[in-house]
């Protein structure tokens, strides 16, 4: 009785709001006045940081790997580009929900295949779904336009108040409120009894089943979130750049998306949110340094994660913003490593 006691308080001083995260989104919004010449690549990240959450909503809580999340991605970017290219839903908001409702019935379809294997297993038939889907929508070319992509797409204004400008301050602010009203829902889920059965589920299935918690549905609904998220992100790619092309299947994309976890961390909601934000910095950052090699260097940082370890790197990134909030708040930042992944 104690011990439920005692897993109870450390669940709900989770789930309460600190300092470090109230800093974080009044620092996100804070972008958008701060530097309105940077509008398309802070949608970019805003993008980004949500298509990441999704992943680490099965990779760091559920413990499923997958290689092959661009299919989500892809069936929401196709789905909206699609609702508003033929005039079937001409409000952004109300499409949104119809292109992530797409990839959740895909999610959903698949996550049976999904749950059946193991990592290698779940590997291949993540990246196989996402290849099947990308080579469907080449041969369907009538529909997707093939290699050129969907053309013409024009979207109808926000709210019908706002349009979407060739600048991105609509779209930027737009995605950002979307990427806060579901990271809300996600870290209500991540903390809610559900969530805690998923990070029993990913320490030991066996043992989660044998005290009782379904594994394989609890399993199904978390990859169908998440791909409800991942098809929303693919959405937003469509609607903010008016621009659905195969590229949105491709491998690169799933790749890319797990490097932004290996540099954010998983298991924290705002691993995803930082990763997308120091990987898209550093990939203009070295472009713009060396075009030809800014790969190698991103690598090359990757390396150093691995070496120096991302616990300690965060506590270097970290220790002014912990100093001023122990300072006068009376307590360290939010945006922490947990202890699963500061090894």
């Amino acid at each position: 009785m104690a011990t439920s006691s005692k897993v109870g308080s450390i669940a709900r001083a989770h789930a309460n709001w600190h300092w470090g995260e109230i800093a974080f989104w009044c620092l996100a919004l804070a972008c958008g006045f701060v530097f309105p010449s940077r509008y398309l690549i802070m949608t970019d990240i805003v993008r980004l940081a949500l298509f990441a959450l999704s992943l680490d909503l099965i990779l760091g809580y559920a413990g499923i790997v997958s290689l092959g999340h661009a299919a989500f991605f892809g069936i929401g970017a196709y789905g909206a580009g699609l609702l508003a290219l033929h005039g079937i839903v001409t409000q952004p908001v109300l499409a949104l929900v119809v292109a992530g409702l797409a990839a959740t019935v895909v999610g959903f379809l698949t996550s049976f295949l999904v749950i059946r294997g193991v990592d290698l297993t779940r590997l291949m038939v993540t990246l196989g779904i996402a290849l099947l889907l990308e080579a469907l929508a080449e041969r369907y070319s009538n529909i997707t336009g093939g290699t050129d992509g969907l053309q013409g797409i024009e979207m109808a204004p926000l709210l019908g108040l706002f349009s979407f400008d060739m600048f991105g301050k609509t779209g930027f602010f737009y995605a950002l409120a979307v990427l806060f009203v579901l990271f809300l829902a996600a870290r209500r889920v991540v903390h809610s009894p559900f969530g805690l059965s998923l990070r029993a589920i990913k320490n030991n299935p066996l043992r989660a089943a044998a005290i009782g918690v379904p594994v394989n549905r609890r399993l199904i609904a978390i990859y169908t979130l998440a791909a409800f998220y991942a098809g929303i992100a693919g959405a937003l790619f469509t609607q903010t750049t008016q621009l659905a092309s195969l590229d949105v299947f491709s491998f690169e994309r799933s790749a890319d998306l797990m490097l932004v976890l290996v540099i954010g961390g998983t298991g924290y909601l705002y691993g995803g949110l930082i990763g997308a934000v120091v990987f898209r910095m550093l990939q203009e950052f070295f472009s713009n340094l060396t075009p030809q090699y800014w790969q190698f260097w991103i690598g090359l940082v990757l390396v150093v994660i691995v070496l120096v370890g991302r616990a300690r790197l965060h506590r270097w990134v970290l220790f002014v913003p912990n100093l001023l909030l122990r300072q006068f708040g009376g307590q360290k930042a939010a945006v922490a490593v947990p202890e699963s992944d500061a090894s």
